[in-house]
């Protein structure tokens, strides 16, 4: 049995490609180790689906574009979890290390390198964020979601397309319905902030609901601690921080979906062939990714778009619309879409490649 080790974390995006790749490594017989930050998301989402699976932690940076006083205690970090990552795999002798990105996957990034240990990578976003950046230096190869995004990688960029959850395609309809006491008479607009929720999208959803209620029944994911106590209710309305085992489903019964860019996110709603409302996470709070991810499918005729910076109720209302009259035009286009990958297959290119 040979062991593997998996990285990624800082946002849910950067785990849940491991997580959809896990069963199919283990079916084929690797021992898996998954090293991340202690109390992130990763060691939070590892826990919840994969229990039996080790975590390590180790210390990380931030990598901020910003100035800070933490700037000047991350390299001390980084160094530190350096040896960490060395230690780990020196102790567990991985075949091959695989990483989703996100802060913590740098220091085992530069262990791999010091231990001479195959390292590859992989990139959702139409742009590669700076952990990929620095961390790709030390890769075999690097896999992307994107065309344009493998020249990123002169000599190791391969496009390889999006991954998709295979349980995602399992939602029952008659399940939520039943779940959340909807019917068939209304149109169903599932509503998603992220794995941290949006404070805008959901200031906006509150702005406006009373009157979309009219039109849809509304699955709205707020976030964690994005719920009031006394939050407003209203038979076709339905809020909640987030949700796990039921996403699939309402994935199933929803008509529309307003979402943020999240290339992941995206990818599983093309896959669905779901119209989709994108208002990406702004340039100011972000490098951009999700503004270049966003503006990719509006181009490509998948979704429409509103930059977070331009958002009024006014332009939220007539993009709603335009989704609407739009919705089988979209749907046309996102059938002929290029078919994303299988679990089994992305595991497939790895082997091809650490063999």
């Amino acid at each position: 049995m040979k062991t593997l080790f998996l990285t990624g974390g800082g946002t849910a995006g950067h785990v849940s490609l491991n997580l959809a790749i896990i069963p199919e490594l283990e079916k084929r017989g690797y021992v898996i180790h998954y090293i991340g930050q202690a109390g992130g998301i990763e060691e939070e989402l590892l826990q919840e689906y994969y229990p039996h699976i080790s975590f390590h932690a180790i210390s990380t940076g931030k990598l901020r574009r910003y100035l800070s006083i933490e700037n000047l205690k991350d390299p001390f970090k980084v160094v530190a979890g350096i040896a960490q990552a060395v230690g780990l795999i020196r102790r567990h002798k991985p075949h091959a290390i695989f990483s989703k990105g996100g802060f913590v996957s740098v220091p085992l990034a530069l262990a791999a390198k010091l231990t001479n240990k195959p390292l590859f990578i992989h990139e959702s976003d139409m742009s590669p964020g700076l952990a990929n950046k620095i961390a790709s230096r030390f890769a075999k190869k690097v896999f992307t979601v994107f065309e344009t995004t493998a020249n990123h990688f002169p000599g190791k960029g391969e496009s390889v397309g999006a991954l998709i959850r295979p349980e995602l395609f399992q939602g029952s309809k008659h399940a939520s319905y039943k779940n959340l006491n909807f019917t068939d008479a209304l149109p169903v607009l599932l509503i998603m902030g992220g794995s941290q929720g949006s404070a805008k999208i959901n200031q906006l959803i509150r702005e406006t609901r009373s009157k979309l209620v009219e039109t849809f029944q509304i699955i709205h994911l707020a976030g964690k601690g994005h719920v009031h106590e006394e939050e407003w209710t209203h038979p076709n309305y339905r809020i909640f921080e987030f949700v796990t085992d039921e996403l699939a489903d309402y994935l199933a019964v929803s008509d529309f979906i307003i979402s943020r860019a999240g290339s992941n996110a995206i990818f599983e709603f093309l896959a669905l062939q779901k119209p989709m409302y994108l208002i990406p996470l702004s340039k100011k709070a972000s490098r951009g990714d999700q503004v270049e991810n966003a503006h990719d499918f509006a181009q490509k005729g998948y979704a429409v778009v509103t930059e977070e910076d331009l958002l009024t109720t006014t332009e939220f209302t007539q993009a709603l619309i335009k989704l609407v009259n739009e919705q089988d035009a979209i749907k046309a286009r996102q059938a002929a879409a290029k078919q994303p990958l299988k679990p089994s297959d992305f595991v497939d290119l790895l082997e091809d490649n650490w063999k």
